[in-house]
C-alpha cells in the first residue's frame, strides 16, 4: 500500500498545473469556411492580380525606349582596345540616329553591358568598404590581386570592382539642323541610391581631397586618381562620385543596364527630348570583346512602376490566372460532391 501511495504521488507530481492553460480549456474559436467564401476569396484574388498585373503591362509598354548598340559599330575602337599597350590611345566613334517621337518628360540615359558576370563571389568581395566610408584608405586586405601597386603603395579605391569601372564617356547630340549640333545638356549627379551617396560612401575627412588620398595610388586601369573624377563639382568627386558608386553595386545578372546620365530639361528640351536627328558620340574605352561581351546605350524614360521590364506585371498576371483555374477547379469539384449527396439523399 505504502509504494503503490508513493507511485500515485510520484504521478500526480508530473502532471500539469490544473489551470485554464495548461489544462487547454481557455476559450478558443475553430473557423469554419464555407465553400462559398472560400470560392470567393480566391476569385477576389485572381481578379485582384489579373488587373494589377494587366495595369503594370499596359504601364511598362507605354515607356518609350531606344537602344543602340555600338561594340560593333565602333569596330576599329573595339580593336584598338584589344591590345593592352594601345590604353593612351584616344579613340571615339559617332552613331547617328533618328528619333521619330517625342520623349515626354523625364529622359534618362543608359549604358548595358552583355555578357560581363558581376556576380562572381571572389568579384563581388574584392573591395574595401573602410575604405569606401572614408574611414582607413590603408585597409586593402580584401583587395588582392589590386590591393597594392607595384611599388607597395596601397591603391584607392582598391580592389577588382573599382578597377574594372566602366569609363566609356557618351555625350548625346541634338541636330537642329545640317549646320548646327548641339550638346543635349544632361545631369551627371542624382542617378544613385539615397542610401548609397550618404551613408555607404563616403570621402575621408580632410580640407583638400587631393591631400587626403596622399600616399595611395590609383587603381591600374584608370587613367586618373579618384580625386580627380568631376573636377566640377566638389560634392560629386572621390568616392562620392555617382558614376562610381552606381558602377559599384553589383549587377546579378550577365547582362545588366546602370544609369549614366538624366536629361537636364531646360532650353529646347523642356518637355523632353524631341523628335528629329540625334547622333551618340562617344569615347571608346570599355573592352568587352576579349570575353566576347557587347556594349549598348539606352534612352529610355519611365513611369510610376519604373522601366520597361514586364517581369513584375507578368508575374502578377500569371498568379491571377492560377489563382482562378483553382478556383474554378474547386467549384467543379463542390458541385460534383454536391450533386452526388443529392442523388444519395434522395434514394
Amino acid at each position: 500500500m505504502t509504494k503503490m501511495k508513493k507511485t500515485s504521488q510520484i504521478c500526480q507530481s508530473k502532471l500539469p498545473d490544473n489551470t485554464a492553460l495548461k489544462q487547454q480549456q481557455l476559450p478558443a474559436y475553430r473557423l469554419q469556411l464555407s465553400a462559398t467564401g472560400v470560392l470567393s476569396g480566391f476569385f477576389a484574388t485572381g481578379a485582384f492580380c489579373l488587373g494589377v498585373g494587366i495595369i503594370l503591362i499596359l504601364s511598362a509598354k507605354s515607356i518609350k525606349e531606344i537602344e543602340i548598340k555600338y561594340t560593333k559599330i565602333c569596330a576599329n575602337c573595339a580593336e584598338l582596345r584589344e591590345d593592352a599597350i594601345n590604353f593612351d590611345k584616344e579613340c571615339t566613334c559617332s552613331i547617328p540616329f533618328y528619333l521619330s517621337e517625342t520623349m515626354q518628360g523625364n529622359v534618362y540615359l543608359y549604358y548595358k553591358l552583355y555578357g560581363f558576370y558581376q556576380n562572381l563571389y571572389r568579384y563581388i568581395l574584392s573591395r574595401s568598404n573602410s575604405q569606401l566610408v572614408g574611414t582607413d584608405l590603408k585597409d586593402v586586405g580584401n583587395c588582392a590581386p589590386f590591393s597594392k601597386s607595384h611599388n607597395g603603395t596601397p591603391i584607392a579605391p582598391c580592389g577588382a570592382i573599382a578597377n574594372s569601372i566602366f569609363n566609356d564617356t557618351i555625350i548625346l547630340s541634338y541636330n537642329l539642323n545640317s549646320s548646327i549640333h548641339m550638346e543635349v545638356p544632361m545631369l551627371r549627379s542624382g542617378i544613385t541610391w539615397w542610401t548609397d551617396k550618404y551613408v555607404k560612401f563616403r570621402n575621408p575627412s580632410a580640407i583638400n581631397l587631393s591631400s587626403a588620398f596622399t600616399g595611395t595610388a590609383k587603381p591600374p586601369y584608370w587613367s586618373k586618381p579618384v580625386y580627380e573624377l568631376d573636377l566640377e563639382d566638389t560634392e560629386n568627386n572621390g568616392f562620392l562620385n555617382d558614376d562610381f558608386i552606381v558602377w559599384m553595386r553589383t549587377a546579378a545578372f550577365p547582362t545588366f543596364k546602370k544609369l549614366y546620365r538624366r536629361l537636364n530639361r531646360v532650353q529646347y528640351f523642356i518637355e523632353g527630348l524631341p523628335a528629329g536627328n540625334y547622333s551618340f558620340n562617344i569615347t571608346y574605352n570599355f573592352p568587352v570583346t576579349r570575353f566576347k561581351g557587347e556594349k549598348s546605350v539606352v534612352l529610355s524614360t519611365l513611369t510610376w512602376s519604373g522601366g520597361s521590364s514586364l517581369f513584375l506585371g507578368l508575374a502578377y498576371t500569371v498568379t491571377g490566372a492560377v489563382t482562378w483555374l483553382a478556383a474554378f477547379s474547386m467549384m467543379a469539384i463542390h458541385l460534383m460532391l454536391k450533386e452526388k449527396r443529392t442523388l444519395f439523399i434522395e434514394r
